[in-house]
């Protein structure tokens, strides 16, 4: 890293996206820590709730770039 830099070690190792994943695990875990349904296939269908809840609320946080014409 200290030969390279930090941003481009981040690049060459991927860490920044290992940290988008931490970050985003993080805010699936607040959704609930336990499932709660009882079958496999309950279960499946709760956490694929889950994620399209987190989907939703990442889609409404994200600000829509317009360039200058």
């Amino acid at each position: 890293m200290q030969r390279l830099g930090r941003a481009i070690w981040k690049k060459w190792s991927g860490y920044h996206r290992r940290s988008l994943v931490e970050t985003k695990m993080r805010c699936f875990k607040l959704l609930g820590e336990r499932v709660r349904a009882r079958t496999f296939t309950s279960q499946v269908a709760e956490l694929q709730i889950r994620a399209a809840l987190l989907n939703r609320f990442t889609q409404l946080g994200t600000p829509i770039t317009v360039g200058m014409p």
